[in-house]
């Protein structure tokens, strides 16, 4: 089962940016060869380029809070899980301590050093990371891969509050989701909302079938349209029945399990 996620606001979109980027400078620094490491140093640059947006901060520090003062009054409900209530409240309140400890812009460390601009100035040209154009990160390249992975951890550590806050808020608004199973005949398919609120829609569809779902959405409907998947030419609606699944996700009144 493949799943695809779509998300239907700005904010979700920048946070399941940020995931995917931590993600892939965790997994390029820990690979340790010189192309892993470029890889890693590249994702940190886009690290940085996306937490520029001044709202970033604030906007976890609100969700997280705002879902701290929605969980804390379920302590009297028989029917949650007091253990993994107690756990997550615990783990929001030390992520609100980890953001409200940030101090000054957000990836500045990285726009401050002279060495690392001039890096991330000749990545944008094609090719422009060569040898010949930067010969000292050339000579950083040639170092032991141990003392480049400390330098791309210690380059990453001032941006990980940032990871922790998004990965507790997106955990939280996969779990809300309430699946469904649905066809697409001929390819299409449409759902009314009927007034529901949507923040994230997760597609989930076998492997095995060559076609991959587009989707646009309002606060009024759902529309997919799944399509072939080409390499060579347009892609085009896949006419064929489609069975599928559908996760609506939203943050707004999401909560622990009941036991």
């Amino acid at each position: 089962m493949i799943v695809y996620e779509y998300p239907l606001n700005e904010r979700i979109r920048t946070w399941l940016r940020l995931e995917d980027l931590f993600d892939k400078a965790t997994f390029f620094i820990q690979a340790g060869d010189t192309r892993s490491h470029h890889a890693g140093l590249l994702a940190i640059f886009e690290l940085a380029d996306v937490m520029t947006r001044p709202e970033l901060r604030s906007d976890l520090i609100q969700e997280l809070e705002r879902q701290k003062l929605s969980l804390e009054p379920l302590r009297s409900n028989p029917a949650v899980d007091p253990d993994r209530l107690d756990c997550l409240l615990e783990r929001i309140g030390g992520m609100l301590a980890e953001l409200h400890g940030l101090t000054g812009k957000l990836g500045q460390h990285i726009r401050d050093n002279d060495w690392l601009s001039g890096i991330k100035s000749r990545t944008g040209i094609p090719g422009g990371a060569c040898g010949f154009d930067l010969p000292g990160y050339h000579y950083w390249l040639n170092m032991p891969a141990t003392a480049r992975a400390a330098d791309l951890s210690q380059w990453l550590a001032p941006l990980l509050p940032i990871r922790h806050g998004v990965e507790l808020i997106l955990e939280l608004l996969r779990e809300s989701g309430n699946q469904g199973h649905y066809v697409a005949n001929g390819g299409m398919f449409q759902l009314m909302l009927g007034g529901r609120v949507v923040q994230l829609l997760r597609v989930g569809l076998a492997g095995e079938w060559p076609c991959v779902p587009e989707v646009s959405a309002n606060k009024y409907a759902v529309n997919l349209r799944f399509v072939t998947v080409e390499k060579n030419q347009k892609p085009k609606t896949f006419d064929r029945d489609v069975p599928f699944e559908l996760v609506f996700c939203s943050l707004i009144g999401c909560c622990v399990q009941p036991t």
